[in-house]
């Protein structure tokens, strides 16, 4: 949590947290609620449910999960599935509840909130937040000159011990799954192979951010937001790091999307749509903006925190996110043996 809250204590107790997945530790799912499984954070979630309800009146209950998992989840529970709403911090766990027709199209006017390059073509889920791939890094273990130029050069050998990542976790296997989309299927296995060699594995995101604060690794790929978040609070885990950003459409300025579906059979289709139309509202945007997530805003004209660098300005490659395959990305990383 950073020093600035979220909004939620000021609003009203509309969110009932089901226990993660299955929630049959938590709460029984209330008929009369929206029904809201969410793999994004538990503060831009919980913010967003209970502004949506302040602002509506309609109920909302959060079932809480991790991307992966509960993209499998939903498509295991097929038509039958309590979900009205999927959110996720990456888009690929979407694509795969997409891909099993789970979803219905968001309405128009709904998308006509987002830029085409923050959707997908398909228009059966849009984005409502964004980050970007970033390099951490020690000035104190590698010079500025001698970063990388690409995200695909830290499989070459000269590498080897010096970059670390959180390969097991959604977020970076959303950077493969981008690659894979703007590489090509050859390119990232061979990526791949390289990483085995070269990098050193961490649990996740901030795991590796701290690794490289701490002097183990002089680099790190993460997300943008975990640096940001620490440096506007206490920066135990950046103090000794500055980021690079790759920029010129290459793999290392992948943005991931964070997405919003409404599922083909929810019980509560039009609260749900309304629900996705106002995570994508001025309102709902401004949450991003204003509650110390250092996330991007992804609607037309709204703000993103002004300790970031402009979305536009990351010159991320042009990946269509409807086409990012997490099934193709689990394959190839454990057949390079980092799953």
């Amino acid at each position: 949590m950073t020093r600035r809250t979220l909004m939620v204590s000021a609003l009203g107790a509309s969110v009932l947290a089901l226990a993660a997945c299955g929630g049959s530790d938590g709460p029984a799912t209330d008929p009369d609620a929206l029904q809201i499984y969410s793999s994004q954070h538990d503060t831009l979630t919980k913010a967003w449910a209970e502004g949506f309800t302040k602002k509506t009146g309609i109920k909302t209950q959060v079932r809480a999960g991790k991307d992966s998992s509960m993209g499998h989840q939903i498509v295991q529970e097929g038509e039958a599935s309590p979900a009205d709403v999927f959110l996720t911090e990456n888009s690929p766990a979407m694509t795969l509840v997409e891909e099993a027709k789970l979803l219905a199209p968001i309405a128009a006017k709904t998308l006509a909130k987002v830029p085409e390059d923050r959707r997908p073509s398909s228009g059966d889920w849009t984005s409502v937040a964004a980050r970007s791939t970033v390099l951490v890094y020690n000035p104190d273990k590698i010079d500025a000159k001698d970063l990388p130029a690409s995200l695909m050069d830290l499989q070459d050998p000269e590498y080897k011990d010096q970059w670390g990542a959180g390969a097991t976790g959604a977020d970076f296997q959303a950077i493969v799954a981008g690659m894979l989309a703007d590489q090509g299927e050859a390119k990232t296995k061979t990526w791949l192979e390289g990483m085995k060699t070269n990098a050193r594995i961490y649990e996740n995101n901030i795991a590796t951010m701290k690794a490289v604060n701490a002097g183990e690794v002089p680099m790190g790929v993460i997300y943008h937001y975990y640096w940001y978040r620490d440096q506007a609070e206490t920066k135990e885990g950046t103090a000794s790091t500055k980021l690079h950003y790759f920029k010129h459409e290459d793999p290392g300025a992948f943005v991931s999307l964070s997405a919003a579906g409404v599922l083909k059979n929810a019980k509560h289709a039009d609260e749900a749509q309304q629900f996705v139309d106002y995570v994508l509202s001025k309102e709902g945007q401004q949450v991003l903006e204003t509650s110390g997530s250092k996330e991007y805003a992804v609607a037309t004209g709204a703000a993103s925190d002004p300790d970031l660098p402009t979305l536009d300005s990351l010159e991320s490659p042009d990946v269509d996110p409807f086409g990012l395959d997490s099934e193709k990305v689990t394959r190839l990383m454990t057949d390079a043996g980092l799953l």
